[in-house]
């Protein structure tokens, strides 16, 4: 399948500014989901979902067009494999924090976008850029310095099933942050829909894997709520929007400094010890961000080449 390029008019400012949004809302999901309290994990993410879908459903775009018919394994990839990543991404997410401390799955998690950047460059360029490798190890670094040496001390005991999950979650947002780049799906328009059906997964396997629904507390269902509305619902359109900028695989830089905001709220909401690796690894993520970026530089042609080619 050949991806389109979406007819926008670019600003240098929109899609980054989308994916900023994003980004900050992101990194309130770790707080979150501890405020969540025992919350059985694919419950949470059926209700946080259901939220999603209803928040969304005035925000989304209502224009239908001619040409947005989809063929039947496109709808079939639409309406079925995108709401499957969606389930399987916050599933996973919320089952990662129930099983491994916060910081620790918040970096495996969110190294999606590493997954994400590459996959870009390689389809808008056929190649991966030397820039883009050196950012991406830098932003991935600053992340890792946060939660390396707990988990080198010990801490990745006991918790490797929720590493595996939050794998399993880094692996599912990347594939849908490229499936978003796809122009003729428009997964921002279907927003409700799609958070709608991936509701009703994770709620059929709760039903299945977690016992008879039980409504949670009012304190513990307004923080769904804030989950739904922000994480799951305004940010999936700021995200989608960016993902439709001409430079997405510029933009998607933005989603390294996830892990690091992420951390910072853990700590002034008294979850997290604060430490001086904080400031530094945000530093190195900032700066992996700006080198990933970066245009490739053209190289001229040496004189001997020039030479060559008069000749």
């Amino acid at each position: 399948m050949q991806l389109q390029r979406p007819h926008l008019t670019h600003s240098p400012w929109l899609g980054g500014s989308a994916a900023a949004l994003a980004v900050l809302l992101w990194a309130l999901v770790p707080l979150l989901a501890n405020q969540a309290g025992d919350l059985p994990p694919l419950r949470l993410s059926a209700l946080a979902l259901l939220a999603g879908a209803l928040g969304t459903l005035p925000m989304a775009r209502r224009r239908r067009h001619r040409d947005a018919a989809l063929r039947p394994l496109e709808g079939g990839v639409v309406y079925l494999g995108v709401p499957l990543l969606t389930a399987g991404a916050v599933g996973a997410c919320f089952a990662a924090f129930n099983r491994a401390p916060a910081e620790q799955v918040a970096l495996i998690l969110y190294t999606w976008p590493v997954l994400f950047l590459l996959a870009s460059q390689w389809r808008a360029l056929g190649r991966l850029p030397g820039n883009c490798l050196l950012g991406t190890s830098l932003a991935f670094s600053g992340a890792a310095l946060l939660v390396g040496p707990q988990a080198l001390n010990g801490g990745a005991s006991g918790s490797w099933v929720g590493y595996l999950l939050a794998a399993l979650g880094a692996l599912c947002w990347a594939l849908y942050s490229l499936a978003g780049q796809v122009a003729a799906w428009r997964l921002g328009d279907r927003m409700p829909h799609l958070l709608l059906i991936a509701s009703l997964l994770t709620g059929t396997a709760s039903l299945a894997l977690e016992g008879t629904i039980a409504l949670p507390a009012r304190d513990t269902l307004v923080i769904v709520v804030a989950l739904g509305l922000g994480p799951y619902g305004l940010a999936m359109l700021a995200w989608d929007r960016a993902m439709r900028d001409p430079l997405a695989h510029r933009v998607g830089n933005l989603a390294h400094g996830v892990p690091v905001v992420a951390t910072l709220f853990l700590v002034l909401a008294g979850v997290s010890v604060p430490y001086w690796r904080l400031p530094l690894a945000a530093v190195l993520v900032v700066a992996g961000s700006v080198v990933a970026a970066a245009e490739p530089k053209r190289v001229a042609p040496s004189f001997f080449r020039r030479a060559f080619r008069r000749s």
